[in-house]
């Protein structure tokens, strides 16, 4: 994943040792510690992907604090000591291993009894890795099969990007489900009721992905960041990122004519970007190549730029986006 603005590892530590001394003057300070006072189970989690499963599964038990917030870009975040203290004092943190080097390491320095890593609750795969044909053109009944030649686990080369796969999305569900009853027993019931009813929407969301990326006239699309592997395996369709898994990376001027002549094969209309890394790269291929653009959005986070005010209503509008782009019928 994207590393060029990971936090040194001397800094980290320093921040590490700072937060551990704010913790110890004023302990009870955090909002973790304020919610828990409260009787609600303090959940921290890493970025919004996970903050939604904590909101939608926790319900009115729990009290979410995210430490990326809105307009922020994952991969660049930098914790503030106050942020690494607050992660020594939640009940439960979520997140997921690969996205945010800096979290990872924290994460891991904190210590925190309920720690759930969402990418130990699914298989990853190696998609966007390298610069060409990403996608996969096979029946969606061969996707679990083809996944044993992948490489899996959180090492170097594994896509993180798996909440954009709703049926990957629901096994993490279902792991953060179980997560929180473990935590908060007390509420078990609760917890079991509301992930089977988000795995039950996930589910809704696949079937619209199935079936509105049935009869299409192209099955591939062009898109700034590697982001959408996982998506473009499961629905058939043939993922070509600018940038590959890096969302900043500088394409080659090899790479921007071997993607026009793609698109011309292909009969590509359109190049996405998203919402919280620059258009630039994407406006100048569509121009050059006479395509039009649109926004495809990995749902790192939420903003006013956002097409919808949750994972579900992005989602939709990611599909409807694809369906008019690679021309639906």
């Amino acid at each position: 994943m994207n590393v060029r603005r990971l936090i040194p590892a001397t800094a980290l530590a320093g921040a590490v040792t700072l937060g551990v001394v704010t913790l110890s003057a004023c302990a009870g300070t955090s909002d973790a510690a304020d919610k828990g006072s409260g009787g609600k189970l303090g959940v921290v989690a890493s970025f919004y992907p996970m903050q939604y499963l904590a909101e939608q599964i926790g319900g009115d038990h729990v009290a979410v604090d995210t430490l990326t917030k809105p307009g922020v870009e994952p991969h660049d975040l930098e914790l503030k000591p106050k942020q690494i203290g607050e992660l020594g004092e939640a009940d439960v943190v979520l997140y997921l291993k690969g996205i945010q080097p800096a979290v990872d390491d924290a994460i891991a320095q904190a210590g925190v009894k309920h720690t759930v890593d969402a990418a130990t609750l699914t298989k990853l795969e190696a998609h966007g890795t390298e610069v060409g044909h990403e996608g996969h053109d096979h029946a969606e009944g061969e996707h679990g099969a083809e996944e044993a030649g992948h490489d899996h686990g959180s090492e170097a080369g594994a896509d993180p990007h798996i909440w954009l796969d709703p049926v990957k999305y629901a096994e993490v569900a279902k792991g953060v489900g179980a997560a929180l009853e473990k935590a908060d027993p007390a509420h078990a019931a609760d917890y079991k009721k509301n992930t089977d009813a988000l795995v039950k929407k996930l589910d809704g969301l696949n079937t619209a992905f199935v079936n509105g990326l049935k009869n299409t006239t192209t099955k591939t699309f062009i898109t700034t960041h590697s982001a959408f592997g996982y998506l473009a395996e499961r629905y058939g369709l043939d993922q070509e990122g600018i940038s590959g898994i890096d969302p900043e990376s500088e394409p080659s001027p090899a790479r921007i004519k071997e993607l026009q002549d793609i698109a011309k094969k292909d009969k590509v209309s359109t190049v996405f970007f998203e919402t919280l890394a620059s258009d630039k790269t994407a406006k100048t291929l569509a121009g050059d190549a006479g395509l039009k653009t649109d926004v495809l959005d990995p749902l790192e986070g939420i903003t006013d730029a956002s097409k919808g005010d949750d994972y579900i209503e992005v989602m939709r509008s990611n599909l409807a986006a694809l369906q008019k782009a690679l021309g639906a019928k």
